[in-house]
């Protein structure tokens, strides 16, 4: 798959997948897909529609009132653009280079937890379509199919884990993960105890999945998610269970005890990640980084990158939006990779991260609506369409690659 398209606006179909584009013919699923979602929004209506009320607000919701989730998005609006005019930008190029890798674009694909619930075998469809793409997946220590299956077929193996502090519970999942040949470790340290999530008992959702006249209501009203997703896992997989929380295979989700494998994280502190760093030959990244002292602190103790991050909104309500911190512990920080997720929907999104300092762009919730939408093919029509974006805002800055990017152009409005 090319990163640099023809000298001309990018449009979805330079970047998607090799069997669509290069086949001269989409197939009529892929026809539907291309007419029925022109951006990443597009995809969440779609997801509404297709899943149960309860899913649908655990991926979609937040803590509390929602300040951070809102800020996240709200945050983009604060900056404009300066571009620049009159340069050649023919020859333009999204590619990134980060830890050693080349990937076709500036994002990967978020954590996310029980993505396997959103749509059939949702770990590995993520997966899949990141790796067309030539882009990161970062599979969540919370999800539901083995890493082992997940992650050998990924060349770039990344892996995100929530620790208890318990240096033997640790090591044991160290030895596993490592054993799968992952590269880039990530380790969420924003989570000391479970956030507030007010949502999920207004829409139904609960961790032990409990039976209930309301939930079989739900599976009934929503036929092709009860079909397609949930009893086709069951059929061909039984019921699912938390594959990567430890060393060994997790409790099923509808085990009354499953919540034994979330506890003690807020022992967890900056000696694990010494001991980590010191046990752990890859590349070693602290996810959910919003205060400038503990990303100088993470350099310190041999992270080799950061992630600013406030969880997506769903765990400390009113943390700080990540974008408003960016500017300043990427400048202090100076060539230590610097990345950030949160409210990511667009190219220009992106784009105005890079250009206040960040490495790279991971995104979430909307590949996993996409997920639920339209499965693998969902999730690779979004990536394309991010990459186009990205591509075709990059030309009208003046810029021919994410490296020229810069704080003068983007400036910030009241």
């Amino acid at each position: 798959m090319s990163a640099q398209p023809a000298a001309r606006g990018a449009t979805v179909q330079d970047y998607l997948a090799p069997n669509a584009a290069g086949s001269g013919s989409l197939s009529r699923r892929e026809r539907w897909v291309s007419r029925n979602f022109l951006s990443l929004d597009d995809f969440e209506c779609a997801a509404q529609r297709m899943l149960p009320k309860p899913i649908f607000g655990y991926v979609a919701g937040a803590a509390e009132r929602g300040q951070s989730f809102t800020d996240n998005l709200d945050a983009f609006a604060k900056y404009s653009f300066v571009p620049r005019v009159l340069n050649d930008t023919s020859k333009r190029d999204i590619s990134v280079q980060l830890f050693g890798e080349r990937y076709a674009a500036p994002f990967g694909v978020a954590p996310m937890g029980i993505a396997a619930i959103s749509g059939y075998r949702g770990d590995v469809a993520l997966a899949s379509a990141a790796r067309t793409h030539e882009l990161p997946f970062v599979l969540s220590s919370t999800s539901l199919i083995a890493m082992e299956e997940v992650l050998s077929a990924d060349p770039k193996r990344w892996f995100q884990a929530y620790l208890p502090g318990k240096m033997q519970v640790i090591e044991a999942l160290l030895d596993r993960v490592e054993k799968t040949g992952c590269k880039t470790l990530v380790i969420t340290v924003d989570l000391p105890v479970g956030a507030n999530r007010e949502n999920n008992v207004r829409n139904g959702f609960s961790m032990p999945l409990r039976p209930s006249i309301a939930l079989a209501w739900q599976g009934v009203s929503h036929p092709r998610w009860t079909i397609n997703t949930f009893l086709r896992t069951v059929v061909r997989h039984g019921i699912p269970h938390f594959e990567n929380t430890s060393a060994n295979r997790g409790a099923p989700i509808i085990a009354r005890d499953v919540t034994r494998d979330f506890s003690a994280r807020d022992t967890f502190a900056w000696a694990h990640v010494e001991a980590i760093r010191n046990r752990w030959r890859g590349n070693l990244v602290l996810k959910g980084i919003l205060a400038l002292e503990d990303a100088k602190r993470a350099r310190e103790k041999g992270a080799d990158g950061v992630i600013l991050s406030n969880h997506g909104g769903r765990q400390l309500d009113g943390a700080i939006a990540p974008m408003h911190v960016l500017q300043e512990i990427a400048g202090e920080l100076g060539n230590f990779p610097v990345m950030i997720d949160g409210g990511f929907r667009r190219g220009s999104d992106v784009l105005k991260a890079l250009a206040l300092g960040a490495k790279f762009v991971f995104v979430g919730r909307p590949f996993n609506f996409a997920l639920a939408a339209a499965g693998e093919l969902g999730v690779s029509h979004a990536m394309a369409l991010l990459k186009a974006e990205i591509e075709r805002n990059l030309s009208m800055l003046g810029s021919v690659d994410l490296a020229s990017l810069h704080a003068e152009f983007v400036k910030r409005v009241p």
